[in-house]
């Protein structure tokens, strides 16, 4: 963890830099560690240690920038290593656009760094005998029963990383930033009998000891794997598509990235010039909750020291927000926002029908049956999506289901056509989201999706 020592030193950087002619100046100090072990097919297969600490030095001086790092933290060393900076800075082209933030923007209450609790203390006392023993306890090589297939190799991680962040500069900012993560992975690869081969993953985050399931993660990565045995091919053609939560994600992460002030700037954006504008169906609402007490994702402030808050980034349709920083701010003429989504969270939606209220939730399978028949996608195989035009052509792997229940795998199909297009498509999304990850998106379907064998 970050002391008081380095904190001083860190605030001393910014006023050396100002008083040897930097115009302004922001440091960021960062201590990060990361302990894991791997396990494979039921043996110890490697511990590892990694600790890192860097201050970064962003410097503006006479209308020019540039940005240095170092892991000396001794001050004599970076008295030097500023004077040094703020001399190559000197020798840049002017950049006018590139400035401080507005201090009246910056978050005023993260001093602790803990105050979304995403710190557990445990971190701190774990030794490698935990470790080991946890990683052991996910193991189900040699012990799992298989009929049917083998199990020929089994990869399992536990890991445990602590990361603090402290960030001061010249208008007066001073915020903090302290996570703990605990980790789980497990990979199998199985051979059925004929002689297929079949891998399945799953994998469990949580700044929390308690918020990871260890003793089931090979058994769902199992499953996953298991899953996929005797695919049928399946003829091209527009089907519904139902994508299940774990990779469900990677259909929104373009918009997201579209609505980014460097893809604008760069005309490099399917959603140039759409802020306010009603582009997607009335159903689709995103929302970004980076205040979430306790979530991965969360955060207070941005690398800049902007405040986060909760606010929707397409709400009924319309697009509402831009990620745009200083920077992109003052290039493109616009007012400034925040570098970018922290925790983006879809909203349960089912065309055409009332959703449940209270506790009830809207799961995988609730979803399946609304939709009837169609093509469940549980992964992505490689593809490539164009952000100017927003086409897309992804691989898949999933299942085929008829009346809401799954009938069997398929493999080897492609998916293609334009997120603009798709998301118009949109006719459900679920409550099933998984709290390990930042990406809040649920289980989610699109009608009439293109998809060729």
């Amino acid at each position: 963890m970050i002391n008081e020592h380095e904190i001083n030193l860190a605030k001393h950087c910014v006023r050396f830099a100002q008083e040897n002619g930097a115009d302004g100046a922001r440091v960021v100090l960062s201590k990060s560690r990361t302990d894991s072990c791997n396990m494979l097919n039921g043996s110890l297969d490697k511990v590892s240690h990694c600790a890192d600490r860097s201050i970064y030095l962003y410097l503006f001086v006479d209308g020019r920038y540039g940005t240095f790092s170092t892991n000396r933290l001794v001050q004599d060393e970076l008295e030097d290593f500023i004077l040094k900076g703020i001399d190559m800075v000197r020798m840049l082209e002017q950049d006018l656009t590139r400035t401080l933030q507005d201090p009246e923007r910056t978050e005023k209450n993260a001093r602790t760094g803990r105050e979304l609790g995403l710190y557990d203390e445990t971190v701190e006392h774990s030794d490698s005998s935990k470790r080991t023993a946890r990683a052991q306890e996910m193991c189900i090589y040699g012990i799992h029963k298989a009929e049917g297939y083998t199990i020929l190799s089994e990869e399992c991680e536990y890991g445990e990383t602590s990361d603090d962040t402290f960030i001061t500069d010249s208008q007066g900012f001073e915020g903090r930033h302290t996570e703990s993560v605990f980790s789980c992975f497990s990979e199998i690869t199985i051979q059925y009998d004929k002689g297929d081969r079949y891998s399945g993953y799953w994998w469990e985050s949580s700044p929390s000891d308690s918020g990871i399931d260890i003793s089931s993660c090979s058994r769902k990565a199992l499953e996953r794997a298991v899953r996929q045995i005797g695919p049928k091919p399946r003829r091209s053609g527009k089907y519904r598509m139902v994508v299940d939560t774990s990779v469900a994600s990677r259909l929104i992460a373009p918009v997201i990235n579209a609505l980014n002030g460097s893809a604008l700037q760069q005309k490099m954006s399917f959603l140039d010039e759409t802020l306010g504008k009603k582009v997607f169906p009335e159903g689709m609402t995103l929302m970004d909750l980076p205040r979430t007490y306790g979530r991965n994702g969360s955060r207070m402030f941005d690398s800049e020291g902007v405040a986060t808050q909760d606010a929707p980034i397409i709400e009924n349709g319309v697009v509402r927000k831009y990620f745009i920083n200083t920077w992109m701010a003052n290039k493109m003429g616009m007012e400034p926002t925040i570098e970018d989504a922290s925790r983006p969270c879809l909203m349960p939606f089912m065309k055409g029908k009332e959703l449940p209220c209270g506790e009830n939730e809207v799961s995988l399978e609730d979803i399946l049956q609304y939709c009837g028949n169609g093509i469940l996608v549980t992964g992505f195989n490689g593809g490539n999506s164009n952000p100017a035009t927003g086409d897309f052509s992804f691989g898949i792997e999933g299942f085929a289901f008829s009346r809401g229940k799954i009938t069997h795998p398929v493999r080897e199909m492609l998916i293609t056509g334009n997120f603009i297009e798709l998301w118009n498509s949109f006719i459900a999304a679920g409550t099933d989201t998984r709290p390990c990850t930042r990406w809040q998106i649920p289980t989610i379907a699109f009608e009439g999706v293109a998809f060729s064998g």
